[in-house]
């Protein structure tokens, strides 16, 4: 498998779990931190989904490289609202992801 070089675009996935009966509010806290990131050098896109169950928050975003994600996720603001996050949550798993090539995809209509 080829390593990724750190000037191509990369994809963090991250897995919540909010502390039961507090996923509206992660939600609201995570498309909040959503629309800061937005701004940021760099940004390509973020998607969240919510589990309907209640228990779990996805949170997909796309960056133009490793480094300016690291730096947005770094920056002063970030951190600062960042901390509330952790009063409402228990596991969050973060992970950099490549995509994978295999084959055709389906077309949207149009």
């Amino acid at each position: 498998m080829a390593e990724q070089t750190k000037s191509e675009a990369v994809t963090q996935i991250t897995i919540v779990e909010p502390e039961p009966g507090k996923q509206a509010e992660a939600v609201d806290l995570m498309a909040e931190r959503a629309r800061f990131m937005a701004r940021q050098p760099g940004f390509l896109s973020i998607e969240l989904h919510r589990s309907l169950d209640g228990t779990r928050i996805v949170n997909c975003i796309r960056w133009e490289s490793r480094e300016l994600l690291q730096s947005a996720h770094r920056s002063p603001e970030f951190r600062q609202e960042w901390s509330r996050f952790d009063h409402m949550t228990g596991e969050i798993d973060p992970q950099l992801y490549e995509p994978v090539d295999f084959g055709p995809q389906r077309q949207s209509r149009a």
